[in-house]
């Protein structure tokens, strides 16, 4: 059964922050542009059309707080290689990939606009 449907995320400025979400979505598996104005919405596709979204809109007055996403990752090198997109988009307050416990490996970062992600492998 799936839990996740989608996310609506704000950032402060759209034009800033696209080139870091058109780098980090696609390499998470969101496959598909969807192209909706003022909006950046990229979806993961599947046979009966779209499984999951992730939707960034401007807010100006938006200020990240302590919340966290975290993406699932199906193996250690995943985590290490999705930690090198981040690198290259220009990710923020990059701490690891390293395992923050045993059996947990992830690497934690922020967007241009300050929200908090992670992308982790349970071993």
């Amino acid at each position: 059964m799936r839990r996740f449907d989608h996310i609506d995320l704000r950032v402060r400025d759209l034009v800033a922050c696209r080139p870091f979400y058109e780098a980090l979505l696609p390499a998470l598996g969101f496959d598909r542009d969807a192209k909706i104005e003022g909006w950046l919405q990229f979806e993961r596709s599947c046979s009966g059309g779209i499984a999951e979204f992730f939707g960034v809109t401007e807010s100006p007055q938006h200020v990240a707080n302590e919340n966290r996403v975290a993406f699932w990752a199906s193996s250690i090198a995943e985590v290490n290689e999705l930690a090198q997109v981040v690198i290259r988009a220009g990710g923020r307050n990059i701490e690891g990939p390293a395992y923050e416990t045993p059996g947990y490996y992830a690497v934690f970062f922020e967007d241009p606009s300050g929200n908090r992600f992670e992308i982790c492998r349970r071993i």
